[in-house]
C-alpha cells in the first residue's frame, strides 16, 4: 500500500523560538495561514489526483509548531480535517511540532481529532548544537516527548539536521546512535542552509559559521541513512523541499542545497555498494578489465550517478577499462548483479539488505 500525504503549511504559527537557521517565510513558502476554504481546497485538489485503491492518505499540517498553536486555532484545523476521515477517504492526519510543545493533555487532544503520527523537529540530540542553534530545548526534553508519543500509540517522526552550528561528523552519527535507540517509525535529514534574514546569515558574514560543502553533506547523511536503514527504520526524505520561494535567487546564500539532494546521497549508497560487490567479485576472480554491472531499469540513474560519475569512479579505482552498466526488470530493486562483459547470465548479486547486514556487524 502506498501512502501519501497531503501538505497543507501553517508557517511560523506557535512557535515561541527563532532559529538560528530560521526564516519560515521561506521554508514554507508561503506567508500567511491559510484559511479553512484554502485548506478544504488543498484537501479536494490532492484527493483528485491520488488513486483510491491501495493507497493511505494522511493530510499533514507542516510548516510550524502546530501545538504550540492556541488551541481553538489547532482545534479549527482539526476539524477542517473531519469530512475526510469521516468519509474514509483519508485514515488520519499528521502533524509536525517541537518537542517541548508535547504532553499527555495535548495527545488526548490530537486523539480525539483522528491524528495519527507527530513528527518532532528535533535537529539534534546534542545538547551544544541544540543551544548553540537557539532551539530552547534539551536532548532529555527530546527523549521525554518521544516516549509518551510512543506510550500513546502515535506513530513518530523525527526529523534531523546536519551541519548546525557545533556540529560535526562524530555528532551527527552519535545523534543517529540515540535516535535509533528512540525507535521512531521514520526520519527526515535536512542540510543546513544559510537563508537570507537569518541569525546564520549574521554568523556566516562574520566568519562565525562554515556550512558544509556540498559533498561532506552528502556524505555524513550517507553514513546517517545506512545506520537508519540498518535499525529498520525508514528514511523517508533526505533534503529540503524546494518551494518556489526557497528557489528565488538570493534566498539561500550559502550551504549544501541542491534540488536532488536526496537522489545524491542514493547515487552515493550505490555506488559505495558496487564498490563492494566488484571487490568481492576480484577477489574470488583476479583483476578484471571489463566486467557488466546489472540492475533494475528504476535503478539506472542511482548506480550510474550524475555524468556518470560512479561509473568513472569505479573504473579508476579498480584500474579498469570499461563497466558496463545493463538493466533486467526481473532484478530486484536496490540490488546490484555482475557478470563477464557480453554475458547475459549474471554471476553473483549483491541486495541491499546484505549490504545493510555487513554495516550492522561494524563496531
Amino acid at each position: 500500500m502506498r501512502h501519501y500525504n497531503i501538505p497543507i503549511f501553517i508557517p511560523h504559527q506557535g512557535c515561541p523560538f527563532q532559529c538560528v537557521y530560521c526564516d519560515q517565510k521561506i521554508i514554507a513558502s508561503k506567508h500567511e495561514a491559510p484559511t479553512l476554504l484554502e485548506v478544504s481546497e488543498t484537501i479536494e485538489r490532492h484527493l483528485a489526483t491520488i488513486p483510491s485503491e491501495d493507497t493511505e492518505v494522511e493530510i499533514a499540517y507542516f510548516g510550524g509548531s502546530f501545538t504550540a498553536i492556541a488551541s481553538e486555532v489547532q482545534e479549527t484545523y482539526l476539524q477542517a480535517a473531519a469530512p475526510y476521515l469521516e468519509d474514509e477517504r483519508v485514515v488520519g492526519i499528521r502533524l509536525s511540532t517541537r518537542p517541548d510543545c508535547i504532553d499527555r493533555d495535548i495527545l488526548g487532544r490530537l486523539d480525539r481529532y483522528g491524528v495519527k503520527t507527530i513528527e518532532l523537529g528535533v535537529q539534534s540530540l546534542d545538547d551544544q548544537v541544540l543551544k548553540m542553534s537557539g532551539r530552547g530545548y534539551t536532548s532529555d526534553d527530546v527523549f521525554k516527548a518521544c516516549q509518551v508519543i510512543k506510550d500513546q500509540g502515535f506513530k513518530l517522526g523525527i526529523q534531523l539536521m546536519i551541519g548546525l552550528p557545533g556540529d560535526d561528523r562524530a555528532r551527527d552519527m552519535q545523534t543517529t546512535k540515540l535516535a535509533i535507540g528512540l525507535n521512531p517509525d521514520m526520519v527526515r535529514i535536512y542540510p543546513t542552509v544559510v537563508i537570507a534574514g537569518t541569525v546564520l546569515e549574521r554568523a556566516l558574514n562574520r566568519g562565525d559559521y562554515v556550512p558544509l560543502e556540498l559533498n561532506e553533506a552528502v556524505g555524513i547523511c550517507k553514513d546517517m541513512y545506512l545506520r537508519f536503514a540498518a535499525a529498520e527504520i525508514p528514511v523517508i526524505r533526505m533534503g529540503l523541499q524546494t518551494g518556489e520561494e526557497l528557489r528565488r535567487e538570493g534566498s539561500v546564500l550559502a550551504g549544501p542545497f541542491h534540488p536532488s539532494f536526496g537522489e545524491l546521497v542514493q547515487q552515493e549508497i550505490f555506488c559505495d555498494q558496487a564498490r563492494s560487490l566488484l571487490g568481492d567479485y576480484m577477489r574470488r576472480n583476479g583483476l578484471q578489465a571489463e566486467l557488466q554491472l546489472w540492475v533494475n531499469p528504476r535503478d539506472l540513474s542511482l548506480l550510474t550517478g550524475q555524468q556518470r560519475r560512479n561509473v568513472l569512479f569505479l573504473t579508476e579505482h579498480f584500474g579498469m577499462r570499461s563497466i558496463l552498466i545493463k538493466t533486467r526488470s526481473d532484478i530486484e530493486r536496490l540490488t546490484i548483479g555482475i557478470s563477464q562483459p557480453h554475458g547475459l547470465e549474471v554471476d553473483t548479486f549483491l541486495k541491499r539488505q546484505e549490504m545493510l547486514e555487513r554495516i550492522q556487524d561494524e563496531p
